[in-house]
């Protein structure tokens, strides 16, 4: 398959599902769709970001061998939301590596504290720094602080995330 003369097609959850049906946990042709993604143009990154996230969702191992690149591509200056939404969602469904926890929260922490940021970016950056922050207090406090502020002012979709990690963080005890 041709990834990015299908993407050039259009965009629609028919194609999607192709384009992951096609992907289907082999790492080579993963590989080609994170080329195509990351290439661009614009909107062929756009269209690309929606089945990225699901083959991770799908296939979590995959994301390994190209996450400082999806990282690097995401702090690009005026990275489109649909790139920033996918990759904080994707995000969710692996275990981030240690070496990358610290970049991870920065950006995550960015998003959640910009209102200016999309709130499903802002939402998903949440369950990220959940996953991330186990085993650490201090981000806990912070999160907690932030959420706190944030939830009277947040969306009903930022306030139901919200509250469910602010009770996921009030459970945990530290290991």
């Amino acid at each position: 398959m041709d990834l990015k003369k299908r993407l050039d097609l259009g965009h629609s959850k028919t194609q999607t599902n192709e384009i992951v049906d096609y992907v289907n946990g082999i790492p080579n042709r993963f590989k080609e769709l994170v080329e195509v993604y990351l290439k661009g143009p614009y909107r062929t990154t756009q269209r690309a970001a929606w089945p990225l996230s699901i083959c991770v969702e799908k296939w979590p191992y995959l994301i390994d061998p190209h996450l400082k690149k999806l990282l690097d591509f995401l702090q690009k200056p005026g990275t489109h939301d649909a790139v920033r939404r996918n990759t904080m969602r994707l995000l969710q469904f692996i275990e981030i590596p240690k070496s990358y926890h610290g970049r991870v929260a920065d950006i995550c922490f960015e998003y959640l504290q910009d209102p200016t940021v999309a709130v499903a970016i802002r939402v998903f950056s949440m369950t990220v720094l959940t996953n991330i922050i186990r085993d650490q207090p201090d981000m806990k406090k912070e999160l907690r602080l932030i959420l706190e502020d944030q939830l009277p002012y947040g969306t009903a979709a930022f306030k139901n995330r919200g509250m469910k990690v602010l009770k996921t963080l009030a459970e945990e005890r530290p290991r």
